[in-house]
C-alpha cells in the first residue's frame, strides 16, 4: 500500500509529539509494572471463580493493583459493572439520597448519564426521582469549567460534584489533570465534605498523573476503554477513598456484603494483562488521534483538539459539516476494521441517546472504544468522534483510505 504524500507530511509534522507520547508511555508503563511487581502476581491469580466468589484471590489482588496504579485507598473492579455509565451510576446512587445535591461542574453530562440523573425529565428510577437535587454549572464560552462560579455554587447541601474528564459529544476540550486539580481545590475550599467524583472514561494513562493524585475522592470508568488495554472482555472500575469505595461496592452487591462477594465471571488473565498493556495501547491511540487531527486540518476541517494541543483523553473530534460526511467518515473506519468490515452504517436510535447515533465499531470486544472506533450523533455541528486504535498502524491505514473518500 502506497501512502499518500499528504498523509506522510502530516506524519512528519507529528514526529516530535510522537516522541513525547513515547516518554509518557514509558513513565506509565513503569508505574504499572512496579505495582505488579510489588503485588507478587502468580499464575493462580488468573483463575476464575464461581458462586458467591468468596476468597477470590485473583479478584482481590486485581483490585489491590488498580488501587495501587491509580493511587487510591481501595478499588472495585468487576465484570458485573457493565459500562462506564454503570460505574458512575453506582457511585451516584451509593452516595446520594433525598435532599442531597448533585452538581455537574462540567456542564451537561454525557447523554446516557443524563438519563441516569433524570436531567431530561425522565424521573422513574432516576436520581431526581428519588429526591436528589440536581444542578448543572454551565461552562465558560471557551468550554472551560467556570472556577469562579463553581466556588460560589458549591454549598452545604452539595454532596457530590461530578466532573466529566472527556468531552462526550461536545466540542469543549477534555480536562487536563491540572484542570481537575483546580476544580477539586475550589470544591474543597467551599465544602470540604463534598465528594469529587471524576468520570475518568477515555482519560486513563493520557497523562503522567491521574485525578486521584490531585485530590479526587473517586474515579470511575470502563474496562473496554483505556485501562482494559484492548484485552478485557467487559467490566468497569471504581477507585478512591476506602469508605466511599465500600459504599459503592454495597450498592453493587448488597449492604453487609460489599466487596466480599462477586465471582470472577471472566478470564482474569485478560484483565490483568490488559491493564499491563494499557499504557502502551493508550499511547498508540494518542498517536493515531494526533495524526488524524494533523491530516484533517490539512484537508481544511476543523478539529478539536488541534494536532499539537495538549490532550486529556483519546477522543478526536472532526467537524465534517453534514450528516452525509459524518456517515462517510464512520463508514471508512468500519470498512477498515478487522471485524464486520463489510457492514453498511446508518444513523439509528440507541438506548440512552437523544438523537439517532452512528457507530463504527468493528471490534474484537463489542463496543470497545480503545479499539479503533468512531461514533456521532445526528446533530449540529455534525462532528465525528474518533477514538482508540490498538496499533498506530491501524489508524494510519484507515486514514490513507479516508483520503480516497473525503474531499
Amino acid at each position: 500500500m502506497n501512502l499518500p504524500g499528504l498523509l506522510l507530511k502530516a506524519e512528519r509534522d507529528a514526529k516530535k509529539l510522537f516522541e513525547q507520547i513515547d516518554d509518557l508511555v514509558f513513565v506509565n508503563q513503569a508505574r504499572v509494572l512496579d505495582v505488579f511487581r510489588q503485588a507478587r502476581v502468580r499464575d493462580f491469580h488468573f483463575n476464575s471463580s464461581t458462586g458467591y466468589g468468596y476468597n477470590d484471590a485473583g479478584r482481590d489482588l486485581l483490585e489491590e493493583i488498580y488501587a495501587g496504579v491509580f493511587k487510591g485507598e481501595a478499588a472495585v473492579v468487576r465484570s458485573q459493572i457493565v459500562s462506564g455509565t454503570h460505574a458512575i451510576s453506582l457511585c451516584l446512587f451509593a452516595l446520594l439520597g433525598p435532599g442531597d445535591e448533585l452538581l455537574a461542574a462540567t456542564g451537561r453530562p454525557y447523554d446516557t448519564l443524563v438519563r441516569v440523573i433524570g436531567g431530561d425529565g425522565v424521573r422513574r428510577g432516576t436520581l431526581t426521582g428519588r429526591g436528589v437535587v440536581y444542578r448543572e454549572l454551565p461552562l465558560t464560552p471557551g468550554g472551560r469549567v467556570d472556577i469562579e462560579q463553581l466556588g460560589k455554587t458549591v454549598g452545604e447541601s452539595t454532596r457530590v460534584v461530578l466532573v466529566q474528564r472527556s468531552r462526550g459529544y461536545s466540542s469543549r476540550p477534555a480536562l487536563l489533570v491540572d484542570d481537575i486539580a483546580e476544580v477539586v481545590r475550589t470544591v474543597k475550599n467551599a465544602n470540604p465534605h463534598a465528594v469529587c467524583l471524576v468520570d475518568n472514561c477515555y482519560g486513563e494513562f493520557t497523562a503522567r498523573r491521574e485525578p486521584t493524585w490531585v485530590g479526587a475522592d473517586l474515579i470511575a470508568g470502563s474496562l473496554i476503554k483505556n485501562p482494559g488495554g484492548g484485552l478485557a472482555p467487559s467490566g468497569g472500575y471504581v477507585v478512591g477513598r476506602r469508605e466511599l469505595v465500600e459504599q459503592v461496592a454495597e450498592q453493587l452487591t448488597a449492604p453487609g456484603l460489599g466487596r466480599e462477594v462477586g465471582a470472577s465471571l471472566w478470564d482474569n488473565r485478560l484483565v490483568y494483562q490488559g491493564l499491563f498493556l494499557a499504557p502502551h495501547v493508550v499511547g498508540e491511540a494518542l498517536k493515531g488521534a494526533v495524526l488524524t487531527a494533523s491530516l484533517m486540518e490539512r484537508l481544511g476541517y476543523e478539529v478539536s483538539p488541534r494536532w499539537d494541543e495538549p490532550r486529556g483523553d483519546i477522543v478526536q473530534e472532526v467537524r465534517l459539516g453534514s450528516a452525509e460526511r459524518v456517515q462517510a467518515f464512520c463508514q471508512v473506519i468500519q470498512s477498515c476494521s478487522p471485524v464486520d468490515s463489510d457492514l453498511s452504517l446508518e444513523f439509528a436510535p440507541m438506548p440512552g441517546y437523544r438523537e439517532p447515533i452512528i457507530m463504527a465499531a468493528g471490534t474484537f470486544v463489542q463496543g470497545s472504544s480503545i479499539e479503533l472506533s468512531c461514533d456521532a450523533p445526528r446533530r449540529e455541528p455534525f462532528a465525528a468522534y474518533l477514538q482508540g486504535g490498538l496499533t498506530y498502524q491501524h489508524v494510519r491505514y484507515a486514514l490513507a483510505k479516508m483520503l480516497e473518500v473525503l474531499p
